[in-house]
């Protein structure tokens, strides 16, 4: 691959992420001055020093200060006048309450904007700081547009670009990224920022800014979710005197299921014949070994929440005509054990819903033994509900759940007309083209 085209940088905020981004731009050939509104460190970078310790930071930014290729100032104005780029680092604070503090991004994007009043010429603005979804859009951009006077889209560019760095090891993480993620207002300044890192590994994403904004949440929200796992493991692990690195070495292993995109992709509750009854089964062992595990013991907690959302979508839908498609806990298998399509459908037929069910593997005739009888607990009924007809349920119902991704189900979803409510538990194939429709609810997207 083709060496990155030499772009003019100015980096906002030259804390861990600035320092750090504005070092190995200037190694990767780019023009870049470095901005901060604390004078110490600016002198610091002048010199040639890191103002942070990190791993080859220091090498890095002597090397870079020394060739010329990394300036710094206090000037905003001057730095937004002489670049193509700004690219924002500045820190994201907790607020009091919990939510984020902008404060800090809201100063620089100020400065910014009266920058861009004075410039002729199309200017990217940058963000690489943290922001919950929404705050570009609903917060940033405005300001930028308020204090220049120009509109962002058309004027001048703005592109979401979170970094995924890790303290102690950021300037290997910079050059040997994973991903890059860029969103945009449009494609000519997502390029550009694209361009930056051309010829680093990884895949690279063009998405919506909002997308771009969560996708840094969702990479540390599930590090600590595996941090906590570990330690809860570990804990229950010790208190029977198990080696819990010999128990999570084996955890590991597994690439398919356990380290790997599997039970990854959002949708309807868990259930079937395992996952909750171990669930259950653990939480109990921890509880007779007096320890808290507050993670593990809130994951059927959470799991109800998904049947209530499902409930709710349907109360939502002003039909009391339900067809169901899909009743086992799994597409292609009969098992109904704490399958949560027979839950909701319990659910619903106790709210006075008209419930009529399709399944192809699960058709009354087929059923036996503790199928049988455990559906005919749950749903006593099941004779007059359940069919193997799929247009019998289709005919039936003003209100569709998709269960299900089988063709049969998915055709017939198509047949049904815009006038039905669809409720997808599964994520249909054509669930994009129905987002922003006013009688299509996905659970989770």
């Amino acid at each position: 691959m083709s060496d990155p085209v030499r772009n003019s940088v100015s980096v906002f905020g030259l804390g861990y992420v600035g320092c750090v981004s504005a070092a190995c731009l200037a190694a990767r050939g780019h023009r870049v001055i470095g901005v901060d509104v604390n004078p110490d460190k600016v002198a610091a970078v002048r010199r040639g020093a890191a103002p942070v310790v990190e791993e080859r930071i220091g090498d890095l930014t002597a090397e870079v200060v020394a060739a010329g290729d990394l300036t710094v100032t206090t000037d905003a104005r001057a730095a937004v006048a002489d670049t193509d780029l700004s690219l924002v680092c500045v820190g994201t604070p907790s607020a009091p309450g919990g939510g984020l503090s902008t404060v800090y991004l809201e100063q620089v994007t100020d400065a910014i904007g009266a920058a861009l009043a004075a410039k002729d010429g199309w200017h990217v603005v940058v963000y690489r700081s943290t922001m919950v979804p929404g705050t570009c859009e609903g917060l940033l951009i405005p300001r930028l547009e308020a204090a220049s006077g120009k509109r962002a889209g058309v004027d001048f560019g703005v592109c979401v670009n979170p970094e995924f760095l890790r303290e102690g090891t950021s300037v290997r993480d910079f050059l040997d990224p994973v991903k890059t993620v860029v969103g945009q207002t449009e494609s000519r300044s997502g390029a550009m920022v694209l361009e930056l890192y051309r010829g680093l590994p990884g895949r690279r994403f063009q998405v919506p800014i909002r997308v771009a904004e969560m996708a840094k949440y969702v990479d540390n929200c599930f590090h600590a979710l595996k941090v906590d796992f570990a330690n809860e493991i570990g804990a229950i692990c010790s208190s029977l005197t198990l080696d819990s690195y010999a128990v999570m070495e084996i955890f590991c292993t597994d690439t398919k299921l356990n380290i790997s995109t599997a039970y990854l992709k959002p949708a309807f509750a868990f259930g079937g014949s395992c996952l909750p009854k171990d669930v259950r089964a653990l939480t109990h062992t921890a509880r007779q070994n007096d320890l808290d595990v507050p993670l593990l013991s809130n994951l059927l907690t959470s799991n109800e929440s998904h049947m209530r959302r499902a409930v709710e979508l349907v109360l939502g839908a002003g039909s009391r005509r339900v067809g169901m498609f899909g009743l086992s806990f799994k597409q292609g298998t009969d098992d109904l054990r704490d399958s949560p399509m027979v839950e909701l459908a319990e659910r619903l037929i106790g709210k006075g819903f008209d419930v009529r069910i399709y399944d192809a593997t699960v058709a009354l005739s087929r059923l036996t033994g503790a199928n049988e009888s455990y559906i005919r607990a749950q749903l006593p009924h099941i004779g007059d509900l359940l069919t193997d007809d799929v247009d019998v349920v289709l005919d039936h119902a003003d209100v569709l759940i998709a269960g299900s991704r089988e063709p049969q189900v998915v055709d017939a979803i198509a047949r049904a007309g815009d006038d039905r409510h669809i409720i997808d538990l599964v994520r249909l194939p054509d669930a994009a083209q129905r987002r922003g429709s006013p009688n299509y609810h996905g659970i989770g997207w």
